[in-house]
């Protein structure tokens, strides 16, 4: 079984649009923390269109915003969704067996479907925010070290 070829990523182009946008957005953000609860958003057109969103949608556009500016690219995964052991593998970079083995030492929740396991999204994204975490630290624990010793 082979994996579907990754999309290519946004052109200059396109990034640059997300650049500029997210200049927007972010300010827009900084101005407006927590209200209102909808955000009218005018799509300059021949009829000038209206869109009426939730306030939540401007976080992840800005987020969205951020990988295309910076030349990646952007799916959106809904929080409870369940992913095959090769697409949570493809999520976190490392390989399906490391994947496997991180679910059986419970580092990560799945269930299985038959023989399959299924991965649930919030535990996989859980993991890697703990993971980044500790990488931190150890690079922390390093740089003081480094400072210790006399070697920066």
């Amino acid at each position: 079984m082979t994996a579907a070829p990754a999309d290519p990523p946004p052109d200059k182009g396109s990034s640059d649009t997300a650049r500029r946008a997210l200049r927007d957005v972010t300010e827009y953000l900084r101005r407006h923390p927590s209200e209102p609860a909808t955000v009218h958003i005018v799509v300059k057109d021949q009829e000038d269109t209206e869109l009426v969103v939730p306030r939540s949608v401007m976080d992840v556009l800005a987020s969205a915003l951020e990988h295309l500016a910076a030349g990646r690219n952007v799916s959106i995964v809904p929080a409870d969704a369940e992913l095959t052991t090769q697409l949570a593998a493809d999520l976190l970079n490392v390989s399906r067996p490391f994947l496997i083995k991180l679910l059986e030492a419970g580092e990560i929740a799945y269930r299985k479907v038959g023989t399959h396991r299924r991965v649930h999204v919030n535990s996989l994204l859980d993991y890697r925010r703990r993971d980044d975490a500790r990488r931190a630290q150890a690079a922390d624990e390093l740089s003081a070290l480094t400072q210790e010793m006399g070697m920066s």
